[in-house]
């Protein structure tokens, strides 16, 4: 099977250089190699930088009303091609169509939240705070950005910034992940044809060195991150070392807390779509469900009821989870799953041996359970990033708090309670940056703000929502006093914003 070149996009066209080292991109539910992907070197994301540097100074000076224009058209575009772009993600994550598609949706929402940048932007005024001195507020653009994405949302973590960045006036250089970079080079390309200037959204690929060079160079202004907790902590303190402002979006440790009052045929539909959806390669994914008994054993029973009808296999063949995203990271998550069962933990449903709707050489690991975890076990302490549940059981909801919040990461939470008292107390005392009360997932709209807590965040800012807009803008005042009016010519036609 030939394989197809992968490069960069640069001024909004393919990079014609030649690189000295590239990567195998696989596709996940075959293990064929499907690509071959230029890595950047420190020089070439010199070139690239340059560009999104010397776009950034006409785009920070285009009006608000142009840009918004573009940004109507680029959703447009993005809805037209989402198919398209859920079909590469399928190809190179391995993620079934429909979370694909639902992937690309979710990403859509930012793009229709930035396509409001004329009111977001809006600063504030105060007349006459002292004779004829009126103070003003404004918010301007910084300049070129880095955006660093990782490999489970190749298209959705990039529009979590990316809109936001544009809209707000600054270029963007994209470092997506090698695993699965089409997909990025495909909403690229739907940037040029809204009508974005050249060299304002442009994609670099590449591993480490591209990721320092992108960390120390001068002319990069901010760079938005999500990844592991150890790369996250890398880079915002070799980012802000340079002088750069950065939000760096780590690692989960993600706990659902079931009481005994709980409604067990939702919170046990909502464990298995949480814990196994993507394969539960997500920094939302449920990965500890902490059982407040006598509700444990009911429990893992309906649990279990629901895991044994999933279908996992091929992501184009209507399967209900796909591969894990390559042969390697598989190895390491079947790892946890021995450490496991070494360690004394219940193993419940065994995902290892399929059966597996795919080629034998996919990347397979069926969904799998474990009952009486224990909190010193690896299985709960580590981030698997894999299809693995942990039943923990706990004696009352104070144990089930404890548990939470003395864990390392704070990024999401659910608790599942038909009792409001106890949900509100769970919502004040819980310390986690989103939080769920009877939802699994609790990812907020665009117009709120993304991001977790303790070693789940680096910076001070979340994603999107008023943060993101913040975070790409400076804010300045304004102090004036003008002595004498001024006065305009005669002019009856109906007034323009250009």
């Amino acid at each position: 099977m030939s394989t197809e070149r992968i490069t960069h996009l640069v001024g909004g066209t393919a990079w014609t250089g030649v690189s000295e080292r590239t990567s195998k991109v696989y596709n996940p539910a075959t293990g064929q190699v499907t690509g071959e992907l230029d890595l950047a070197s420190a020089a070439t994301v010199d070139e690239v930088v340059k560009v999104a540097h010397d776009a950034s100074k006409a785009w920070g000076r285009t009006s608000l009303t142009k840009r918004a224009q573009v940004l109507f058209a680029f959703r447009e575009l993005l809805n037209a091609n989402k198919e398209k772009i859920a079909a590469l993600i399928t190809a190179e994550h391995g993620k079934v169509l429909s979370d694909a598609l639902g992937e690309v949706t979710r990403g859509q929402e930012v793009v229709e939240f930035a396509c409001g940048i004329p009111h977001l932007l809006k600063g504030g005024f105060s007349e006459n705070v002292s004779t004829n001195v009126d103070v003003y507020s404004i918010r301007q653009p910084l300049g070129a950005v880095a955006v660093i994405s990782p490999f489970n949302f190749p298209a959705m973590v990039p529009l979590w910034f990316v809109p936001i960045a544009v809209a707000c006036g600054n270029s963007v250089v994209i470092k997506p992940s090698e695993k699965d970079p089409s997909a990025v080079n495909a909403v690229a390309a739907l940037w040029k044809e809204a009508g974005l200037p050249d060299g304002v959204v442009n994609v670099v690929h590449g591993d480490k060195e591209a990721v320092d060079r992108l960390l120390e160079h001068p002319d990069i202004k901010a760079v938005s991150f999500v990844g592991s907790t150890p790369i996250a902590k890398y880079v915002y303190e070799n980012g802000t070392k340079n002088g750069k402002r950065v939000q760096a979006l780590g690692g989960a440790k993600n706990h659902m807390v079931v009481l005994p009052d709980a409604d067990l045929d939702l919170t046990a539909d909502a464990a298995v779509n949480a814990g196994f959806g993507s394969a539960g390669e997500r920094c939302m994914a449920i990965s500890a469900v902490i059982a407040v008994e006598p509700v444990a054993d009911d429990l893992i029973g309906k649990i279990t009821e629901r895991m044994v009808q999933l279908r996992t296999g091929d992501g184009t063949r209507g399967c209900d989870m796909g591969p894990l995203v390559t042969g390697e990271h598989r190895d390491k998550v079947v790892g946890y799953v021995e450490a496991g069962v070494e360690a004394g933990a219940e193993l419940t449903v065994d995902g290892r041996d399929g059966p597996f709707d795919g080629a034998d050489d996919g990347f397979w690991l069926g969904p799998t359970l474990f009952d009486k975890v224990t909190p010193d076990m690896s299985i709960y302490t580590d981030e698997i990033f894999g299809p693995v549940l942990s039943v923990v059981r706990v004696p009352s909801y104070d144990a089930a708090l404890d548990l939470v919040n003395s864990n390392p990461y704070g990024n999401g939470t659910a608790i599942f309670t038909n009792d409001g008292g106890a949900a509100r107390r769970y919502q004040t005392e819980v310390e986690v940056g989103m939080v769920g009360v009877n939802v699994p997932i609790p990812v907020p709209m665009a117009y709120y703000s993304f991001g977790g807590w303790k070693n789940s965040l680096f910076g001070d800012s979340h994603a999107h929502g008023t943060e993101g807009v913040h975070f790409f803008t400076r804010g300045k005042v304004v102090t004036s006093r003008w002595l004498d009016p001024s006065h305009g010519g005669l002019n009856l036609g109906f007034p323009t914003h250009d």
